[in-house]
């Protein structure tokens, strides 16, 4: 099954994507119709397939040869892949019971989070690059180093599959205990709603940059805990402590607003005061939008 020119951006869509059999094939559609997307944008010509050519020389591989640059030139070329792997990942997804909900969006941001960590393991592994995966709530679930195998990925994308919401969150204190086992340099990129103290997420994200690390934050919410738009009485339940709390929204709503506008902008410039770069993202956006974030990152690093 491939994405044909015309579907790709239905193939971006969170919606589609979560209604198909299961998330490998949800991260492959994801992942070709994002290459498609990429050749039809500005970004045309963007590298996420190999690092360069060279010419064909004698003995080399003939699956290697690149059709399409001979068709054009009438030369022959090999795609050239480093003979390493190109970069080590290592991904950290937020699994505490707040992830798991859903108002204004039709996915939670748990299943958008889990699509998002398969598809980009799978365009990492895609490049020859090492991907890991720790998931996490309050304490860490399970660990997966990082390895650059399609056997691997599918470890990985077992372990996206199996997942359930579980535990409050305390990303600080996991990414802590994480830091001190990455010994390479290398990406981390944190998946979460990052629903917690802000001073500890910032000064745990810093430890990390501060091991020579690149860093991207995915911040994973819905549309409506940006904007507060419930229209009646209801009664708020704290996914995660259980407190209750019945309100009419529009008494509260602007208070809201402001409140989390002033977090969301103050967790986005201490990240990119120290060069952490900062992804807020909703649960109807297209994946595209942060996959290529990722892409730009890593062709900095490159």
């Amino acid at each position: 099954m491939s994405v044909k020119t015309e579907d790709y951006k239905n193939f971006l869509d969170p919606v589609v994507i979560s209604k198909l059999k299961n998330l490998e094939l949800r991260a492959k559609m994801v992942v070709e119709g994002f290459k498609v997307g990429l050749h039809k944008s500005p970004y045309h010509g963007f590298s996420i397939e190999f690092s360069q050519h060279r010419p064909y020389m004698q003995g080399d591989p003939l699956k290697n040869l690149d059709w399409k640059v001979f068709a054009k030139r009438e030369k022959y070329f090999i795609k050239q892949y480093e003979e390493e792997t190109n970069l080590i990942c290592n991904i950290f997804l937020d699994v505490s019971r707040s992830m798991d909900y859903k108002h204004a969006s039709r996915i939670t941001k748990l299943e958008y989070s889990k699509i998002l960590a398969a598809s980009l393991s799978y365009l990492m592994v895609d490049q020859q690059d090492s991907v890991g995966l720790t998931i996490y709530s309050d304490r860490i679930h399970s660990v997966l180093p990082p390895k650059s195998n399609r056997v691997y990925l599918k470890t990985i994308l077992a372990a996206l599959e199996n997942i359930k919401p579980e535990g409050a969150t305390s990303t600080s204190e996991c990414l802590n205990n994480a830091a001190e086992k990455i010994n390479k340099r290398g990406l981390t990129i944190v998946i979460s709603d990052l629903f917690d103290d802000i001073n500890s997420v910032m000064s745990a994200l810093k430890r990390i940059r501060y091991k020579k690390n690149e860093v991207i934050v995915f911040q994973i919410l819905d549309p409506v805990e940006m904007n507060f738009g419930f229209e009646r009485d209801a009664v708020f339940v704290d996914l995660e402590t259980n407190e209750q709390i019945t309100t009419q929204p529009h008494q509260i709503q602007r208070a809201y607003q402001e409140a989390m506008n002033e977090y969301l902008h103050r967790l986005k410039s201490e990240c990119l005061n120290f060069g952490i770069e900062y992804n807020l993202l909703d649960t109807n956006q297209p994946f595209d939008k942060a996959l290529f974030g990722y892409l730009s990152k890593r062709g900095k690093l490159n």
